[in-house]
C-alpha cells in the first residue's frame, strides 16, 4: 500500500510541478533567452524508491545537498538498475576535501556550487585525473551570495566576472554553464521582483558583456519550492524543487520526527522552513504551491 500511495503522490506532484514550470515559462519577457527551464528534483533525505518513482514519471534531473548522501544514493543498486539516464546535480556547499569523492559519482551531470577560483582549480585538476583520456568536460556553475548573508556560501557578487574569467582561461576540464544563487529565504513577493534574482540577472549581463559570451550560453539557477514560478518568469533556466514533489523532509535529529507511514511526513522544524517568515498576504498568493498530503 505504501509503495502504491508513494507512486501516486510523487507522480501527481511531479506532473503538477512540470505543468507549472511550463506555464511560468510562457510568462517570461520575450527579451529573455528562450531556454526551456530545467526542473531539478531535490531528493535530499528521501529514499531511493522515491527517486525511482519520479524517474518512472519522466524526471531525469535530481539534486542532492550533501556529498555523502549523493555518493550513497547514486551508487544504490536500485537507482543504478532503474534509472540509467539519471543526471545528478550537486547543489550543496562543496569542501575541497570532498571533491574527489563527489567527482567519482556515477552520472554526475552538474556541480552548481563552485564558489571560489581555488575550488574551481581543485575541481578542474581532480576531473582531469578522474576522466583519464576522455575529453569530456565537467559542467559547473558559479555560486553567488546575492543576499550578502554570512550564513550563505557563494562568491561576493563583485568577484563574479574575475572568477568566471579564471575558469574559462585556467580550467580547461570544466565547462562553465552559468550562475547560481540560493538567496534569502522568505522574500515577500508582494514587494516586487526578488532582489536576489535581479542581482543574478545583472551579474549575468556583466559576465556576458565583459567576457563576450552569448546570454543564452549562461544559465541561471535560482528558485525553489516557494518561488520557482517567479524565478522562471524573471529568467531562471534551472529551478531546484524538493518538498512539493517529495513531501516535507525528514531530519533524523528532530524531536518531532516520529515514525509516519505516509510518504509525505509532517514538516520537521529545519532551518529551511523556520526561516521562511512569509507574510500573510504572500502566503495567500502562494497557497497553490502546497501539494495535498492525502
Amino acid at each position: 500500500m505504501w509503495k502504491v500511495a508513494m507512486s501516486e503522490e510523487v507522480g501527481k506532484a511531479l506532473l503538477s510541478v512540470v505543468e507549472r514550470v511550463n506555464l511560468a515559462a510562457t510568462r517570461r519577457p520575450k527579451a529573455l533567452p528562450a531556454l526551456p527551464p530545467r526542473l531539478v528534483a531535490v531528493s535530499k533525505t528521501k529514499p531511493p524508491e522515491m527517486v525511482v518513482e519520479a524517474y518512472r514519471h519522466g524526471q531525469r534531473y535530481f539534486g542532492e545537498n550533501y556529498v555523502n548522501e549523493l555518493v550513497e544514493k547514486a551508487s544504490d543498486p536500485l537507482i543504478l538498475e532503474s534509472c540509467p539516464e539519471i543526471k545528478w546535480h550537486f547543489i550543496g556547499h562543496l569542501q575541497k576535501n570532498n571533491v574527489n569523492k563527489l567527482l567519482a559519482v556515477p552520472n554526475l551531470f552538474l556541480v552548481e556550487t563552485v564558489d571560489s577560483p581555488k575550488l574551481a582549480d581543485k575541481v578542474n585538476s581532480s576531473w582531469q585525473r578522474i576522466r583519464g583520456a576522455s575529453t569530456q568536460r565537467l559542467k559547473i556553475m558559479v555560486q553567488i551570495n546575492t543576499s550578502g548573508e554570512q550564513s550563505k556560501h557563494g562568491l561576493p557578487p563583485e568577484e563574479t566576472v574575475n572568477t568566471v574569467k579564471h575558469i574559462l582561461s585556467q580550467c580547461s576540464a570544466l565547462h562553465f554553464a552559468g550562475l547560481m544563487t540560493i538567496g534569502r529565504y522568505g522574500y515577500d513577493l508582494t514587494l516586487g521582483p526578488n532582489p536576489d534574482f535581479q542581482m543574478l540577472l545583472s551579474r549575468r549581463q556583466e559576465v556576458c558583456g565583459s567576457l563576450k559570451l552569448p546570454l543564452e550560453d549562461v544559465e541561471l539557477s535560482m528558485g525553489m519550492s516557494t518561488d520557482f514560478e517567479h524565478a522562471i518568469e524573471v529568467g531562471a533556466t534551472n529551478v531546484r524543487v524538493g518538498s512539493i514533489i517529495f513531501g516535507y523532509r525528514d531530519y533524523p535529529n528532530s524531536a518531532t520526527n516520529t515514525p509516519n507511514p505516509s510518504p509525505f511526513p509532517s514538516p520537521a522544524p529545519s532551518p529551511e522552513k523556520t526561516s521562511k517568515a512569509v507574510s500573510e498576504e504572500a502566503a495567500k498568493k502562494m497557497q497553490h504551491l502546497t501539494v495535498s498530503e492525502h
